[in-house]
């Protein structure tokens, strides 16, 4: 049987999530709304999606 792939394991850390992702959308550019966001084209949905990592990575290095 297959795992659903996008269940919270930690559900304290959804609010943080999506503070996360609100931020790194209004950087790129990208306005999201709350809730569904289906309209966004795949490259804003990327643009999104690739700023998280990237600050993520960057914090990672940070805290090497």
């Amino acid at each position: 049987m297959a795992s659903k792939s996008n269940r919270v394991l930690v559900p304290q850390a959804k609010a943080g999530l999506e503070k996360f992702k609100m931020e790194s959308a209004r950087e790129v550019g990208v306005n999201l709304k709350e809730g569904y966001n289906g309209d966004l084209t795949s490259r804003e949905a990327g643009s999104v999606g690739g700023q998280m990592v990237k600050k993520m990575i960057e914090a990672y290095e940070k805290n090497l």
